[in-house]
């Protein structure tokens, strides 16, 4: 029995063997490699599933790179691909940097990539220059008129600063600034009417793409208008500012006066309350010069009699003016 059964089992190990290493061995991906020149051995694929690479990611890059004839090395690759980089997207990037004849290998390129920019991208932004339309930028001339401009900056990737330059929104900033203070140092708003271009070429002049990761090719003005009239609007502003001032200081004056004459008021009510007191203690007096003899009848009727002619001699000198 065991006799009989044997054949069957040895093929069905070997099918189970044949199953276990096409699986865990891409020997298709191997017989891939082995057809386009590419040197890779079983062993090296079996060290890539043992080190967690994905063999395709690595092998079939390798083929592109064999084929445009750029020579790299397969532990690059695997190191490459370990750091978290696209190494499909760089074998890209170097395969179409070697087309146009531009200067970039393989360190250079992972380290691109690895920096989080597309490496593919800034390759084809050498070959194809970009074309950057910043917002519109409003600034004042010297006689106040208000200016509004926007601009076309055209770009290329500068592979040498990819690595820690600025981006596009630095670019747009500085050209924005540029603007800015080229419109602001200008006599008059015609002027910058006029001559659009000169827009262009002071700020071309600054050396905008200093630090950055693109290089400026051109700053082209594409729209120019007049905004408003912010010169009046400022001294308006300020007249009606120095109006609230002097109403203000008006206002205080009128009070401290009318203070004052509150206190010219209350000061004349207390001399009149004096007075009161003071004429309400002469019949006291008089009363008491009487009881102490120092006064008498006659006396007193002699002073009514000058009081009552003082009194008469006013009313006269009144009547006649």
């Amino acid at each position: 029995m065991i006799e009989v059964l044997a054949p069957f089992i040895f093929l069905v190990i070997v099918i189970l063997f044949v199953v276990v290493l096409f699986t865990f061995v891409p020997v298709g991906l191997w017989v891939s490699a082995l057809a386009a020149g590419v040197k890779v051995g079983l062993f090296n694929l079996i060290g890539m599933r043992l080190r967690r690479i994905v063999p395709n990611r690595i092998v079939l890059p390798l083929i592109k790179a064999e084929k445009a004839e750029i020579d790299v090395q397969i532990g690059k690759l695997e190191a490459h691909y370990l750091a978290g980089g696209n190494v499909d997207r760089v074998v890209d990037a170097l395969i179409m940097a070697q087309r146009a004849g531009i200067n970039l290998n393989f360190s250079k390129a992972a380290a691109i990539d690895l920096a989080g920019r597309n490496v593919k991208e800034a390759v084809t932004l050498s070959v194809t220059p970009k074309v950057i339309e910043t917002p519109v930028v409003a600034a004042m001339a010297k006689n106040g008129i208000q200016v509004k401009a926007t601009a076309r900056v055209t770009v290329r990737a500068n592979i040498d600063r990819l690595v820690g330059g600025a981006g596009e929104e630095t670019i747009i900033a500085r050209v924005g600034e540029g603007i800015v203070s080229t419109i602001g140092s200008a006599d008059s708003h015609k002027d910058v009417l006029e001559n659009p271009d000169s827009i262009s070429k002071t700020v071309l002049n600054k050396g905008l793409d200093s630090g950055t990761a693109f290089e400026i090719l051109s700053i082209d003005i594409a729209d120019v208008d007049v905004g408003k009239n912010i010169g009046a609007e400022l001294q308006t502003d300020q007249a009606e500012a120095d109006k609230k001032i002097a109403q203000a200081k008006a206002e205080e004056r009128r009070a401290m006066a009318v203070a004052q004459e509150q206190e010219m008021k209350a000061k004349v009510q207390e001399m009149r309350a004096k007075v009161v007191e003071a004429e309400a203690q002469v019949p006291i007096g008089i009363a008491e010069a009487f009881r102490n003899g120092k006064l008498g009848v006659m006396d007193y009727y002699n002073m009514q009699n000058v009081v009552a002619d003082t009194a008469m001699r006013e009313n006269i000198s009144k009547e006649g003016k």
